[in-house]
């Protein structure tokens, strides 16, 4: 994982010692903790309480003479969001504000960040005016506003049409353009939550496009998409899913944020490339609901709670699609109730979860699950959830972080009880299957079964 920099902290840092703020041995303290967390000195200093963010961001205002903006108290400009890539905004942790004339105003947390200001005066074709911001508040508005700005538009039902409701009618229209690729990304999304599914995949094929539906195992053909909009089709598709769409030569694994009626769903976007040109897969995630509105059974509640509770693993099993990441998102904000420090190790963090510390694997810089298991341990997790855990080395991990008294929480494919059985009946998984404290199966949305460690040694004895 690289580090994240801060040009202008960098530059400026030892004018905090001839300012006074801090001294020389405390600047070097924070410079070995930012190298270690691969973090910039700035978030080093005010995440060990040695300088207030307030503090750090007036001194950066008064050295670099350029206003610094509260943006707690201020609502960026919508129509402005088209100057900077949510992918660009989430990279160099920059916003727009307001358009003046030909003057973008920009809040940044690095303003001295030259790539990242000439990076937007090429997209926006407009002089840049940056202003001083936290890099938190920053994010913060980002994920706030771009997350509605930047998507397929809201999706909405109508009583009368929705059963026949067929996406090349929007296809079909008179449209041309951008606007009409993205109207086509909407309506496709619409048909699949109406039909329930929740995976879908886009295939090259002669004609063009092939639209496929996955529902219950079963391979649905819902048209093409013609030969002449792949190209646009595929880049919209992947713009909106912060991925490059200048590249297609490599796998790349991105995040669709699209609205439904008034909620937000998340939907996972993968790229492969193929001898026919891309193939890109969605599988969309519904909101994660409390554990209370899942299992409403006091027994099964309980089991699960003490497993929440004690080392040792909880396994969620179930079919593929069958909601696996639904329960384990349940299981992760019901353990964030507590005061502990929750981690997880994900492809994709599907939605943000308060009290939860969710890293995200990425495979460009280098950062895999070999990685992220190598190093998590330092951030002394108490309870951990990592996602697919497939190979021998993970699941000896697994083993060791139940005897350093960890809760982990991990899930497994299997289509029945038999195939569960079945499979962890293997040499591989009889360590792993000792220290199984609570398994969650789901048969389907309203059948799921809880065991304790007890009843489920008995089982699969």
């Amino acid at each position: 994982m690289e580090t994240i920099t801060n040009k202008t902290l960098e530059k400026l840092k030892y004018e905090l010692v001839r300012d006074g703020i801090v001294s020389y041995e405390v600047l070097e303290r924070a410079d070995e903790l930012a190298e270690s967390q691969k973090i910039n000195i700035g978030q080093a200093l005010i995440n060990s309480g040695i300088l207030a963010e307030e503090k750090l961001l007036k001194f950066l205002e008064n050295k670099l003479h350029i206003p610094y903006v509260n943006l707690e108290d201020y609502e960026p400009d919508a129509k402005c969001f088209k100057y900077v890539t949510f992918a660009d905004a989430r990279r160099y942790r920059i916003i727009p504000l307001f358009k003046i004339e030909d003057v973008l105003t920009v809040a940044m947390a690095d303003p001295l960040d030259l790539f990242a200001i000439d990076k937007v005066i090429e997209t926006a074709e407009c002089s840049i005016e940056p202003v001083i911001a936290s890099e938190a508040s920053i994010i913060k508005k980002i994920d706030e506003y771009y997350k509605v700005a930047d998507t397929v538009d809201s999706i909405t039902f109508t009583e009368n049409t929705d059963e026949d409701f067929d996406w090349t009618e929007e296809l079909h229209t008179e449209e041309v353009g951008e606007e009409h690729i993205q109207h086509v990304i909407r309506a496709i999304l619409k048909q699949a939550i109406i039909e329930e599914v929740h995976e879908l995949n886009f295939e090259q094929v002669e004609e063009g496009l092939r639209v496929i539906f996955k529902k219950n195992g079963e391979i649905l053909d819902k048209g093409i998409i013609p030969s002449i909009l792949n190209t646009a089709f595929v880049s919209k598709l992947k713009t909106l899913s912060s991925l490059d769409a200048t590249v297609c030569e490599i796998p790349q694994l991105g995040k669709l944020c699209f609205k439904v009626e008034n909620t937000m769903l998340i939907a996972s976007v993968s790229s492969f490339p193929t001898i026919m040109g891309e193939r890109i897969s969605l599988k969309i995630y519904r909101p994660p609901m409390s554990l209370d509105k899942i299992i409403q059974d006091e027994k099964q509640k309980n089991i699960i709670n003490q497993a929440l509770k004690t080392p040792g693993i909880i396994l969620v099993c179930g079919s593929p699609l069958s909601g696996k990441t639904h329960i384990i998102y349940a299981l992760l904000m019901e353990a964030a109730k507590t005061n502990k420090n929750i981690m997880t190790i994900e492809s994709i963090a599907k939605y943000e979860l308060k009290g939860v510390n969710q890293c995200e694997l990425n495979e460009n810089i280098g950062f895999n699950m070999d990685k992220a298991l190598r190093y998590v341990e330092f951030q002394s997790p108490d309870l951990i959830y990592l996602e697919g855990v497939k190979t021998r080395d993970a699941f000896e991990f697994l083993s060791e972080l139940f005897y350093n008294d960890k809760t982990v929480i991990t899930e497994f494919m299997a289509n029945n009880m038999t195939d569960l059985r079945q499979k962890l009946a293997f040499e591989d998984f009889q360590s792993f299957k000792s220290l199984i404290s609570c398994l969650i199966f789901i048969h389907s949305k309203d059948s799921i079964e809880v065991f304790d460690k007890t009843t489920l040694q008995k089982y699969l004895a």
